[in-house]
């Protein structure tokens, strides 16, 4: 006796390593924000801007460490939404999956802004705004074509994409070491807890991803084993890289990173000359590219979950007979997100993915205790947050006191998005029932 749902889960192909889902959360990670973002906390904290990447990556750690357990609890694909329903049932999951996938498309549709106007100064024809769809429907056409191909290709594209963004980020380190002026990191005083505060709530952006990269949880081999250590593997990769990209830009820039548009370009022009500053252009279209890469990967598998539920059509739930990937999902996501990507600013775009990025993570903060609390377990023996309880409790209350900077406009989005979900829950109540009526 089986479910439609349930069969259609189990179609699905484990085929995602440790190392290939750190790739994922890597590459979802270090996208465009990098690129700029060392200017916006020099500008706040000057040289002690390392601080704040400290004080974010501790703050995220405990937010991570919830996802670590719960995802080596559940393994079902959906990721958070499929934490949080387990946890407290269809309804708040459902919210959170609606969260999920509003952070995941808004996301994506706003960094290929980004991508596009990088492409742009580096062929000029793609300022044109007729060139410039057609690059986005090209790139974004590209990502899912080889997504449906196979999960297999689409995890090979994202370590390539990983391995090719982070090149000039590397090189820009290393080469950029000799060329430090070490009286540009002088700390002369030490910046107020107010002001690393705020300087690390920004860079709170620059750590997330982690919440798309783990969706496709119903492809991971031995999920007890490879979410956890993947996450840790990604996020201490990930915090060396900011702190040594931020030491070394500020150390060659000095004052002028501050106020530097292009920062890390800037840099690289200094130490490796012009054509050093051209490899970085080329690192925020090879980067922005990559999350789209990523996220093309993971994004989709929150409208599978929710076909699979009976809370869209059960087509958008389809398994393609020969590559075993969710096709359907794929084309219905991807041509949505470079919709939006076309005809949307980034700053509205970003505003949107921020908060639904907060709510989701204080979602699944909370599921992280209440499925130890229940003892869940997906197979193999799963992870256990050090500290039982008082991790989930410290990560809700630093998401609440960054929730805490939310304006009433923003407020409204959310609320809006969130009554539009608890509509078409109540609707679709006899769809879900036959969905998960077992079947001979």
């Amino acid at each position: 006796m089986t479910s439609p749902s349930s069969a259609a889960e189990r179609s699905l192909v484990r085929a995602i390593g440790t190392w290939a889902l750190a790739a994922g959360i890597i590459n979802v990670t270090v996208g465009g924000g990098i690129f700029r973002l060392p200017a916006v906390v020099a500008a706040a904290l000057g040289p002690a801007a390392p601080i704040a990447y400290v004080v974010c990556a501790v703050a995220m750690g405990l937010i991570v460490l919830c996802f670590a357990e719960a995802g080596s609890r559940v393994s079902l694909t959906g990721g958070p939404y499929a934490y949080v329903e387990l946890a407290f049932g269809p309804y708040v999951g459902f919210l959170t999956g609606v969260l999920l996938w509003l952070l995941g498309t808004t996301a994506v549709a706003a960094v290929s802004t980004v991508f596009a106007t990088n492409a742009a100064q580096l062929f000029p024809v793609f300022e044109q705004p007729f060139m410039r769809a057609l690059l986005l429907i090209f790139s974004f056409g590209v990502v899912a074509v080889v997504n449906i191909l196979g999960v297999k290709q689409g995890s090979r594209l994202n370590g390539i994409a990983t391995v090719a963004k982070l090149f000039p980020l590397v090189l820009l380190v290393v080469a950029g070491v000799f060329f430090i002026e070490p009286a540009n990191l002088s700390v002369q005083t030490m910046p107020a807890a107010g002001e690393v505060t705020r300087a690390s709530i920004v860079l709170i952006f620059a750590f997330s991803g982690i919440e798309s990269a783990l969706v496709p949880s119903g492809e991971v081999k031995d999920p007890a084993r490879a979410v956890p250590r993947a996450v840790f593997v990604a996020m201490i990769a990930i915090t060396v890289l900011y702190i040594a990209i931020q030491l070394v830009a500020q150390g060659v820039l000095g004052s002028a990173l501050a106020t530097s548009a292009t920062p890390l370009a800037d840099a690289a022009g200094a130490v490796l000359g012009p054509w050093g500053r051209i490899l970085l252009l080329v690192g925020v279209v090879v980067s922005t590219f990559g999350y789209l890469s990523g996220m093309t990967l993971a994004v989709p598998r929150a409208l599978f979950a929710f076909g699979r539920d009976g809370y869209l059509p059960s087509a958008i739930a389809s398994v393609h007979p020969r590559f075993h990937t969710p096709h359907v999902s794929i084309a219905v996501q991807s041509t949505l997100a470079c919709a939006l990507a076309i005809t949307s600013a980034f700053d509205a775009l970003a505003i949107i993915s921020n908060v639904a990025a907060l709510l989701v993570y204080f979602g699944c903060s909370v599921a992280a205790w209440q499925l130890r609390r229940r003892n869940v377990q997906a197979g193999g023996v799963p992870f256990r947050v050090p500290g039982a309880g008082v991790v989930p409790f410290l990560s809700c209350v630093m998401i609440v006191g960054l929730l805490s900077s939310i304006t009433l406009d923003e407020w409204r989005v959310l609320v809006t998005v969130l009554v539009l979900a608890s509509v078409l829950f109540v609707l679709t109540k006899r769809r879900r029932a036959a969905v998960t009526a077992p079947t001979a």
